[in-house]
């Protein structure tokens, strides 16, 4: 498995209910892009829209050797999911509060393209700052626990 890029960011600002693989609708150029690592999940989210699942904001920068018939980079791209699972997220959606979130992209084993989503709700302020104080103290005693 080759992680292209993942979404770091999403781990402080949401916490993480569900994770689900799914498949992602490319061009020629899109994927070739891809295996140069040329993506960011930063800024992106996913969207419910008549039955299907579509990423938004999710760039992949042209390919280096592309001709004009180069992609879009932020263009809306379809995921694939089966219909079960999709009626399950549309059910969850709708609880106030929830939303969908690309946390990385990646080549499975057999090199395919694929997209790990996550059903999230949203943090508090106080809840990054727990967060933040709880990792400080990991580091901190793994720290005297090398000097021992």
């Amino acid at each position: 498995m080759k992680v292209v890029c993942t979404n770091r960011k999403a781990y402080h600002e949401y916490h993480i209910e569900e994770k689900f693989e799914t498949g992602i609708v490319l061009t020629g150029t899109e994927v070739k892009s891809l295996r140069e690592g040329r993506a960011n999940l930063k800024e992106s989210y996913a969207k419910l829209k008549d039955g299907e699942v579509f990423v938004m904001n999710a760039h992949i920068s042209p390919y280096s050797c592309g001709n004009i018939y180069n992609h879009e980079p932020k263009r809306t791209r379809k995921l694939l999911m089966h219909k079960r699972e999709i009626m399950k997220l549309v059910g969850k959606i709708k609880e106030r509060g929830y939303t969908l979130i690309p946390l990385s992209l990646y080549f499975d084993n057999r090199n395919r393209a694929k997209l790990e989503l996550a059903l999230a709700k949203g943090k508090t302020l106080y809840d990054k700052r727990e967060g933040i104080r709880r990792k400080d103290e990991r580091r901190l005693m793994e720290r005297e626990e090398k000097i021992r």
